[in-house]
């Protein structure tokens, strides 16, 4: 793994920052308040009947330029741009991961995290869709709260659990964290359980009320 070298990030106003493509709500399509979106999710119990991983196929390279999703996600978040080689293999680069409050030095140490997770999405929806609609959500480069680059322990210990039971371990990020969980969710008319939706609300009255940009899919 890379070295990490812990230091604060906020933006002008204070607040904790995100790589600068996820902290702007520039996607088409209406902009809806935090709470507003929170309150419009539908809830429903999860159900994981029938998951495979390999039911998402995933890092594939749409758009035919030899970099996969993961590579396109490191190149756009890099802090430090890494140099691109043969193959797209990255090398150097520096990233932010926003759930510790933590810079890393290369690539290598970084997982690409799925903010709703793809077990989780299953369970709120996804079980229904056709696999080219789930292809399509496992590499969604549209959306850029939906893909982040984050430190591999933390998106490990985050697995496939939802804010009702896992945060990132900074509070400083709770706020973005949220407002990037809901968005992925409103976007895909994913469902909510009961423990994840109070733990939505409880958070989004506590958090500004931005508005979000979910786009369509």
């Amino acid at each position: 793994m890379g070295a990490l070298l812990f230091a604060p990030a906020t933006n002008a106003a204070g607040a904790p920052a995100r790589p600068a493509q996820a902290t702007a709500t520039t996607e088409t399509g209406t902009r809806i308040p935090l709470r507003d979106a929170i309150a419009g999710l539908r809830v429903a119990d999860e159900d994981r009947s029938g998951y495979d991983r390999d039911a998402f196929r995933h890092w594939v390279d749409a758009d035919r330029d030899g970099c996969s999703t993961r590579a396109e996600v490191l190149i756009e978040e890099a802090v430090t741009p890494p140099e691109i080689g043969a193959k797209c293999a990255l090398t150097g680069g520096r990233w932010y991961s926003y759930y510790e409050d933590a810079y890393v030095e290369g690539a290598s140490g970084l997982d690409i995290d799925h903010m709703v997770p793809l077990a989780e999405a299953w369970d709120s929806g996804a079980s229904g869709w056709t696999s080219k609609e789930r292809e399509q959500y496992a590499n969604d480069l549209d959306q850029p709260r939906a893909l982040v680059a984050v430190t591999a322990k933390y998106n490990r210990s985050k697995a496939d659990q939802d804010p009702g039971t896992w945060l990132p371990p900074y509070e400083g990020a709770r706020c973005a964290y949220l407002t990037d969980w809901v968005t992925v969710k409103t976007k895909y008319d994913l469902t909510v359980d009961n423990t994840e939706l109070g733990t939505l609300q409880r958070l989004g009255a506590q958090c500004p009320n931005v508005p979000i940009s979910p786009g369509t899919r």
